[in-house]
């Protein structure tokens, strides 16, 4: 069951969905774009993330997802889990869809 205003999986719980864990480990490309297009988002929208040390869509994206589901967080706190680990934070987002039952 979905919590209200927190994410329902930690950001390193990626074992949680193994076969999220491994596409995103062996093509992160890929998954990141399958994880775009599940958002709402353009298909091809993460391949502008390799421009800057933050990945902006990736953080745009989370930022987006929090407000959706009224997720507890700050834009600091999105800004560094998206600098130092994105193919986590594309792994706990397509977990929440999951669990909340997004298509």
């Amino acid at each position: 069951m979905a919590k209200a205003n927190q994410w329902n999986s930690g950001l390193f719980d990626c074992w949680d969905n193994k076969k999220d864990c491994c596409l995103s480990f062996w093509c992160f490309p890929f998954f990141a774009c399958k994880t775009s297009k599940r958002v709402g988002e353009n298909f091809f929208l993460p391949v502008f993330d390799s421009c800057g040390a933050i990945p902006a869509m990736a953080l745009s994206m989370r930022v987006s997802m929090r407000h959706r589901y009224n997720i507890q967080g700050s834009i600091f706190d999105d800004c560094i889990h998206t600098a130092c680990c994105c193919p986590c934070i594309y792994c706990q987002m397509s977990r929440e869809m999951d669990i909340r039952g997004t298509p």
